[in-house]
């Protein structure tokens, strides 16, 4: 199964969420929907590195209304309409989960597999990933920090030498495990019988360009 690479576009030191021109971000299409049919909901994923900073993720769906139910850190999002984004960041095996709603919550473990995970908080002081969700005229879309003193906590890790060139491996998602219409969708795609996202033999190559 070929594997897909996304390059993330670096930016200067200081930009901040609300300053990016997006529209100029290359897109990760989350375009392989396997499973289910029926939904398949236009979904892209954009991410940039911010020179000092870390990275800033931004998702976007073209879905009305939105199934938002949960609120709080690592409620089960996944069965609301949700958009995702699993990381091997050191490529060590270990691999963070960031599972958002539209109401901007999150669930977010690392583990080398399904099971065992480890809550982010609990390796972070109580530290999360800031999630700003929104729902617009026509689509919804989540926005996540992931600063690079965060990540280091959580790896626990002194330093990580992000910058140009740096390579890792991930993949992004779009789901809804208790929606109208049961969906999963997948940038780079999952080569497993059933539905499983857990699965970072399967993710795509990141790239910081």
């Amino acid at each position: 199964m070929d594997s897909r690479t996304y390059k993330i576009a670096t930016l200067p030191a200081g930009t901040l969420a609300e300053n990016i021109n997006w529209e100029a971000i290359p897109s990760a299409c989350v375009d392989n929907f396997f499973w289910y049919v029926g939904h398949a909901p236009t979904t892209t994923a954009k991410l940039v590195y911010v020179e000092g900073f870390g990275f800033i993720l931004r998702m976007i769906c073209e879905e009305i209304n939105p199934k938002a139910v949960y609120q709080n850190y690592n409620d089960p999002v996944y069965t609301d309409s949700c958009m995702e984004f699993f990381c091997d960041w050191l490529g060590d095996g270990r691999y963070i989960n960031m599972e958002m709603n539209s109401l901007g919550t999150l669930l977010s473990c690392i583990g080398p597999d399904r099971h065992a995970r480890t809550p982010v908080a609990d390796l972070s002081e109580g530290e999360l990933f800031p999630v700003n969700g929104a729902v617009c005229d026509g689509y919804w879309q989540v926005t996540a920090e992931i600063p690079t003193a965060l990540l280091c906590k959580i790896l626990g890790v002194s330093s990580i030498p992000f910058g140009k060139g740096y390579t890792f491996r991930g993949n992004f998602y779009k789901c809804g495990d208790k929606t109208a219409v049961i969906h999963y969708g997948m940038w780079n795609p999952i080569g497993t019988e059933k539905a499983d996202f857990h699965r970072p033999e399967y993710f795509g190559t990141l790239i910081i360009d």
